[in-house]
């Protein structure tokens, strides 16, 4: 499947900022599953230059900078995508417990997926978390099939509720009152597995929406989107998405991986300024 890819963000500010540092995480991945061409990166105000590296985790990062006093500005990211088939792999019949102890004792493997098992910025657990987790990956069953009953049980038990949290909202706080977004349901899952010692990541990218039968497709109805990323012995990292109860396939685009949202937020940076500010973002995930 091939796509047409644009991601614009605008920020409007009520007093003139003078001085902008900014990291941007939007460059579409290139692997084995998806190519990614004509990469373009557009910002209005115009910084004298960008600066583009690969980080810790792969993923490649923007830096920029405006040192002109400002009181909007405009990031538009356009690329074209090649979503490829998938290749179907034999599913490994690992059990939950078998796995757990494989990513104990393998001291390999352990260094491999560390990170993607201990605590970061927005992944936290309890107790509640951890008795969550055990209610889908009991010990006998596979662990794929154990992580399709934990995606299946956060899409039925939660409710997809925009500005019902922020970034900030703690995992406990959508545990207790059962709503969020895919950023939050993607936490949580995250935190699940890794609270039994499964090593799970975080993914940032796109999913193209189709508009009701009938109905044209508006400009802007496309969202950036998350799920998860979870490794199983001999079959490598799979990827799940817990907001709509499924194996991402060609209508998911990746841009970044990471331990959790703080390691792949599109835009992050440091402004000059005082008073406060609005944001809009429009996507369009155009199918060619």
């Amino acid at each position: 499947m091939k796509y047409k890819l644009k991601h614009q963000t605008i920020y409007t500010y009520v007093n003139a900022v003078h001085n902008y540092q900014s990291i941007v995480c939007l460059q579409p991945q290139n692997s084995a599953k998806q190519t990614c061409s004509n990469f373009k990166i557009e910002i209005e105000p115009k910084p004298a230059k960008i600066y583009s590296r690969k980080d810790f985790f792969g993923n490649t990062l923007h830096y920029f900078s405006l040192h002109e006093s400002h009181k909007s500005l405009k990031v538009l990211v356009s690329s074209d995508i090649e979503v490829l088939n998938d290749i179907i792999q034999p599913l490994n019949p690992i059990s939950c417990e078998d796995a757990r102890k494989k990513f104990q004792t393998d001291h390999a493997l352990k260094i491999e997926v560390l990170q993607y098992q201990l605590p970061s910025q927005f992944i936290q657990w309890d107790e509640e978390i951890i008795a969550f987790a055990q209610s889908c990956l009991l010990p006998d069953i596979s662990l794929f099939e154990g992580i399709l009953n934990l995606i299946k049980k956060i899409y039925t038990e939660f409710q997809f509720k925009s500005g019902s949290t922020n970034i900030n909202t703690p995992l406990k706080t959508v545990l207790k009152e059962r709503k969020g977004v895919c950023q939050d349901f993607s936490h949580l899952a995250i935190a699940s597995l890794r609270s039994v010692g499964i090593p799970a990541r975080y993914v940032s990218g796109y999913i193209e929406t189709l508009p009701p039968k009938g109905k044209v497709k508006l400009e802007g109805s496309d969202a950036s989107h998350a799920w998860i990323s979870v490794y199983i012995p001999e079959m490598g990292w799979c990827e799940f998405d817990p907001t709509n109860n499924m194996i991402p396939q060609q209508r998911h685009i990746v841009t970044a991986y990471g331990r959790d949202f703080a390691d792949v937020s599109p835009l992050k940076g440091i402004i000059f300024s005082s008073g406060e500010h609005k944001v809009k973002v429009e996507v369009d995930v155009i199918p060619v």
